[in-house]
């Protein structure tokens, strides 16, 4: 079971780094569809160009040819963990969602979650939040004033949005009973009036826009991109290149991944077919593919708005999460546990 389990992580970690790679052609080529151009279309091989699908791995390459610049007064071993550290925790992550329920083969039941954990709610969190970090080490081992700021502008963002984060999904976590993201997939799978899939969205559709809100926030990604900023108010890692600074531009695509994959988990039925009870291997991949068909969903409807609303100011941003968000996540959950306890009648959800 432990080479099982081995390979199922495996599984994880080469599905999160297979989609960021991905996720950079997708980012070039839907901004370009937006905006009336071409777009991604320069790389071949051999004169082919699929679509500039090749275009990942050239910027691999170029990210691991051009010089790792460390400036002088730079903390160079803080300066050299900080990408890792970012980047480490987002994968980590991936390890604890149920890309699948047990299958039955061999006259044994396979798993298809990584990582079990009746905790796992809180596991994705906290490993989540453990990426502030790294962000916060990159500016302050850079030596730059510039990088400084662009890292305590980067904790005060993701500080102030995991707390939305958590207080977002506080609602469905009480209906479904359980911290545990295999247990919110199975709970998903019932029927509401017979034909209405149980999922998450439909129980709390404000618990899961502000989700989507908190967690477009928590990637960092526009219009939330006020840590990083690029040329116009300079980021915490200004004094990065190469692959470190390439390992930053991976963690934001893995932490879109897993704000997705959380989403897909708690309100989207996760690895659910509706109507389906997948069963044997072949249900068993069918259930991976549902589970990978609706993460691919969430990330397109993501990078639709990454591409379509403009940059916040960071009074704005912070107002949004604190004044905003917060207290509504905490008005939808008291309005969830009332509800629960009087379509139950008068008896508290169990």
């Amino acid at each position: 079971m432990t080479l099982w389990i081995l390979a199922k992580v495996a599984f994880a970690l080469g599905l999160g780094l297979g989609l960021a790679g991905f996720l950079g052609w997708v980012e070039r080529k839907q901004s370009a569809v937006l905006q009336d151009r071409v777009g991604a279309n320069r790389a071949s091989i051999f004169g082919i160009r699929l679509l500039g699908l090749f275009h990942p791995i050239a910027d691999a390459l170029k990210m691991l040819t051009k010089e790792d610049f460390v400036p002088r007064n730079a903390r160079r071993v803080l300066h050299t963990a900080a990408p890792a550290i970012s980047l480490g925790f987002a994968l980590l992550c991936l390890a604890a969602f149920p890309y699948g329920g047990a299958v039955e083969f061999a006259g044994k039941a396979w798993s298809l979650q990584p990582v079990e954990s009746p905790a796992g709610l809180v596991l994705v969190l906290a490993l989540l939040s453990l990426g502030v970090h790294g962000i916060v080490m990159a500016g302050y081992a850079s030596g730059s004033n510039y990088g400084l700021l662009g890292g305590l502008r980067g904790a005060a963002q993701m500080i102030s949005y995991e707390v939305c984060l958590a207080s977002s999904v506080a609602g469905v976590a009480f209906i479904y009973g359980s911290l545990d993201l295999q247990e919110a997939c199975l709970w998903q799978g019932r029927l509401l009036g017979g034909w209405l899939p149980a999922w998450g969205i439909f129980l709390q559709p404000v618990g899961f826009l502000l989700f989507l809100t908190a967690g477009a926030a928590v990637t960092k990604r526009t219009p939330f991109d006020l840590p990083e900023g690029e040329a116009e108010i300079v980021g915490y890692h200004v004094e990065y290149s190469g692959m470190k600074f390439g390992m930053f531009l991976m963690t934001d695509f893995v932490e879109s991944i897993v704000i997705s994959a959380l989403a897909v988990t708690l309100f989207l039925g996760g690895w659910q077919i509706p109507f389906v009870a997948p069963a044997g291997p072949w249900g068993g991949a069918a259930m991976v593919a549902s589970f990978t068909a609706k993460l691919m969903l969430v990330l397109f409807f993501l990078m639709q708005v990454r591409w379509t609303l403009p940059r916040l100011r960071f009074d704005q941003l912070l107002d949004l999460s604190w004044k905003n968000i917060l207290p509504l996540s905490l008005l939808n959950f008291i309005a969830t546990v009332w509800g629960v306890y009087f379509l139950k009648g008068g008896r508290l959800w169990r």
